[in-house]
């Protein structure tokens, strides 16, 4: 069945999440396993989120330009497109709608295949439907639709600003948008200026994974970030070789 859902699971009286306008969340989920989209489901509705679900990639896609999720829980291995297959075309149309990855693969190849073609997190069958449903919280709340806000919520490093609670980023007042992922990794770094950081501390702190050694992925984001944020100005994310990355307000 891929999932595993114990009694105390669902009712746990979270704080629900709605999106900015009012509506419910709308999660697709794309599975080939009829039993495990159908628990997945009744899960995520108990949440208050609207659900659509796929057993295959075309349908998948065809559901997304219909639904307009605002999360996909996107299967790897599918009966027609693979799931990387499927999230390249996602991301044509949606650039940075947060993807949950299910596998039943446990290999770090995997992992690191799955987040370089742009998902944003990783979950390895057998799982449990709660860390599903904390793991698409987390990603929800970093792509804005948290509405909560406070006076301390916005971040600054010289002409850099991030707002933690409506998910805006600007430099030098001008709007920069950044996908789930983007956002998380930069967070992190400005919330530790002038400090340099290590792939291993940067993989831990936004992935929460150990990739042993393989760390290429750190590189494509830090890659990422620059063209959204130095392209054309003086740098503020720098890299130390054999030591990591650091953010630092422009000389």
């Amino acid at each position: 069945m891929g999932a595993v859902m114990t009694e105390g699971e669902l009712g746990s009286g979270r704080v629900e999440l709605r999106r900015p306008d009012g509506e419910p969340v709308r999660v697709l989920v794309v599975d080939d396993e009829p039993t495990l989209t159908d628990l997945m489901s009744m899960a995520l509705r108990y949440e208050g989120w609207q659900v659509r679900t796929a057993g295959d990639g075309m349908t998948a896609l065809r559901a997304a330009r219909q639904f307009r999720p605002d999360a996909v829980v996107l299967d790897v291995m599918l009966p027609d497109l693979d799931g990387f297959q499927v999230l390249r075309r996602l991301r044509e149309d949606d650039p940075t709608v947060p993807v949950l990855f299910l596998t039943a693969k446990d290999a770090v190849e995997e992992r690191v295949a799955g987040l370089t073609v742009g998902g944003d997190d990783y979950v390895t069958k057998p799982f449990s439907l709660e860390e599903v449903i904390a793991r698409l919280r987390a990603l929800l709340r970093r792509s804005g639709l948290a509405v909560a806000t406070r006076p301390d919520a916005v971040l600054t490093v010289g002409g850099l600003s991030l707002d933690e609670d409506s998910h805006e980023v600007r430099r030098d007042g001008q709007l920069i948008t950044l996908t789930a992922t983007e956002f998380e990794l930069l967070r992190y770094l400005m919330r530790n200026p002038r400090r340099v950081l290590s792939k291993a501390q940067i993989l831990d702190r936004v992935w929460n994974y150990d990739f042993g050694g393989q760390a290429n992925v750190v590189e494509l984001y830090i890659s990422y970030l620059r063209k959204k944020i130095d392209a054309g100005r003086q740098p503020m994310i720098h890299t130390l070789r054999g030591a990591g990355y650091l953010l630092k307000p422009a000389e």
